[in-house]
């Protein structure tokens, strides 16, 4: 029976498979065959090019099966076509022969590294290890088939993409096995006063949340997170079954993840990156070398939260929302940021309701 992380006795029948650059099909006994200058064998097809405007089919896997991890690096940024490389990609994920995405989401961001920027993480089902090493743990079922894609929507060819996707093959999928899903949503500065960011909606059936990476550039002076994570399970209308009592609070900090709370001498911001929370993003000066001016840049923050050992079950349907509510000296206000979230969970369907995923300009960090 197929279990979330692998167990250390084996199931009769399954099989461990790999798919990468040397071995696209993951066909047994069919890697390490390529010939480079050292020889046949010898480390000869590490990478695959990824021409402006394609797409690459990382993976095409007939089932039953589990993909276990996924492994991908590429240069952040081209000499013609500039720093968002990681904004620009778009890893997409087909479950069934389904020709609607289960998981859609700028490359970056669904590795926790939001704003085209690198970061480390260190978490138990995302890793970001240097330099721009991106692992994905989470166990993804598929029943008949499996597809993983990723598009450029850059401007410029990328002569590199290194992946590796770890799988097996003939694992007993149980009837209640849900489909692994993510999805990326931006309000950018756009939302009136008073609205909140809506991180996911319109899931209905059976299903388990299981995290959030949030993304948000600072458009407003003082402290930009007030802001509660509402979750609407099922029948919840007006007011949520799940509400958490801050945005810092969310992803496991307190006290706007500052060493004190004090005006003089100014606080120093203190990033962590924990198995389960973690604020491992904050920025206020460009680092891309993209433009000649000053390079002083709106306060960018970086934050997530997995919900694995306490997930969030739905029976029916699910909504996430998100506050922009700040605070300072005479009390809170409302906000108006520019928030950039992508939800990780699980559902009985291989199809999600999708939010449009705007053009890579629209999608171009602050």
């Amino acid at each position: 029976m197929f279990t979330q992380w692998s167990a250390l006795s084996p199931n009769r029948g399954v099989r461990s498979r790999s798919i990468n650059a040397e071995n696209r099909t993951g066909a047994a006994g069919g890697a390490g065959r390529a010939a480079s200058p050292l020889g046949p064998g010898r480390k000869g097809s590490a990478y695959l090019p990824l021409p402006a405007g394609e797409s690459l089919t990382l993976a095409e896997i007939d089932g039953p099966g589990v993909i276990r991890h996924i492994w991908i690096t590429v240069a952040e940024r081209t000499p013609d076509g500039g720093p968002f490389v990681l904004r620009d990609l778009v890893l997409r994920a087909y479950w069934e022969g389904s020709e609607t995405p289960a998981v859609e989401v700028p490359l970056g961001d669904f590795f926790c590294n939001g704003f085209a920027t690198r970061a480390l993480v260190t978490s138990v089902p995302i890793v970001v290890a240097p330099t721009g090493g991106m692992n994905a743990y989470f166990p993804m079922p598929f029943r008949t088939h499996a597809r993983l894609t990723l598009e450029s929507q850059h401007d410029a060819d990328l002569p590199h993409v290194f992946y590796q996707v770890d799988y097996t093959m003939g694992d007993e999928i149980g009837a209640d096995t849900g489909y692994f899903h993510a999805q990326w949503r931006r309000s950018n500065g756009s939302t009136p006063l008073g609205t909140d960011h809506v991180v996911l909606d319109g899931v209905r059936g059976r299903g388990t949340y299981v995290g959030t990476y949030i993304a948000l550039a600072s458009l407003q002076r003082y402290w930009w997170g007030e802001g509660e994570v509402k979750f609407f399970v099922d029948d919840d209308e007006e007011l949520p079954t799940l509400c958490s009592t801050g945005l810092e609070d969310y992803a496991g900090g307190a006290w706007a993840f500052q060493d004190a709370l004090r005006n003089d001498p100014e606080p120093e911001v203190l990033t962590f990156s924990a198995p389960y929370s973690g604020y491992p993003y904050h920025s206020a000066r460009d680092t891309t070398r993209a433009s000649p001016f000053a390079t002083h840049m709106p306060p960018m923050h970086g934050l997530y939260r997995w919900h694995l050992p306490d997930p969030i079950y739905f029976e029916e349907r699910l909504k996430v929302t998100l506050q922009q509510i700040g605070a300072w000296d005479h009390g809170l206000f409302e906000r108006q940021d520019d928030l950039s979230t992508t939800a990780y969970w699980y559902q009985d369907s291989p199809n999600s309701p999708r939010a449009p995923l705007p053009p890579a300009p629209e999608r171009r960090p602050r």
